[in-house]
């Protein structure tokens, strides 16, 4: 039985999220459509990341087995074809070893996230980006964002409903750039508590604001208490960027660097 790897595409919008939940669409549902339609029967794929309601991706990783071989070229454009009118795009498709598993495998994730700081409506960017009209200190919410850098009881910053067994992850790097009115954080980990990256950026942004001092995020850290931390940033500006596998990176085209 062939296994296949993807890279995926999609706008977050119109989604409940990555994974599949009764009565409500998801990018997980469109896409096993999509390969039933191929493969006669259903099929489960499995993904590195499993993103929010509203959450985008530029290089969400999968993976699926079907019982036909497939040339991969032929398998993309048909899955493309079943997988509109949703905003949802397969960027390239491989046949790969049997043991490799997108989510399990992945040593390394990177995300995004968008701010446009203007004082003008959004029209292009709108749900791709969380519009603050205040004017934001960068050089003060990259200062705040080193004291998350490293491996750390992450409990500020998860979310109520958080599966995961340990609150304690691993962050490589953050760090914001800007350009005119578009500031983005750039962020990379092992992997993410739930919320974890959209309730470090609404934090982060209170010290751009002014409202909070770069020490009090380290303080707000160390009390491991969701109440210490700041607001959950809304889910638009968050992409899931690209997903690094034991001596492989799967990426898109630089057009932005993490």
């Amino acid at each position: 039985m062939p296994r296949y790897r993807a890279i995926l595409e999609y706008d977050g919008t119109p989604f409940c999220g990555w994974q599949r939940q009764r009565g409500v669409l998801s990018i997980q549902e469109v896409f096993e459509t999509a390969l039933a339609i191929l493969a006669f029967d259903p099929v489960t794929v499995f993904a590195a990341g499993r993103t929010d309601a509203g959450v985008h991706a530029l290089g969400q990783v999968v993976h699926f087995d079907l019982k036909k071989v497939w040339d991969p070229f032929c398998l993309q454009a048909a899955l493309n074809f079943y997988l509109r009118p949703h905003p949802v795009a397969i960027l390239s498709l491989a046949e790969v070893s049997i043991n490799f598993h997108a989510r399990l495998q992945a040593i390394e994730r990177h995300y995004r996230y968008q701010i446009i700081n203007r004082r003008a409506p959004l029209c292009l960017d709108r749900n791709r980006a969380w519009h603050i009209t205040t004017p934001l200190d960068v050089a003060a919410m990259n200062k705040a964002a080193q004291y998350l850098v490293g491996h750390h009881d992450f409990t500020t910053f998860r979310a109520k409903d958080c599966q995961s067994l340990s609150p304690v992850k691993t962050i490589y790097a953050i760090h914001f750039t800007s350009e005119d009115s578009f500031i983005t954080m750039h962020i990379k980990a092992p992997s993410f508590l739930h919320h974890q990256v959209r309730n470090m950026i609404g934090t982060l942004v209170q010290v751009g604001r002014g409202t909070w001092k770069p020490e009090q995020v380290k303080e707000a850290l160390e009390a491991k208490a969701r109440a210490a931390g700041g607001p959950t940033a809304p889910p638009s500006g968050l992409f899931f960027v690209r997903v690094v596998y034991p001596e492989t990176l799967f990426f898109l085209p630089d057009y932005n660097s993490a």
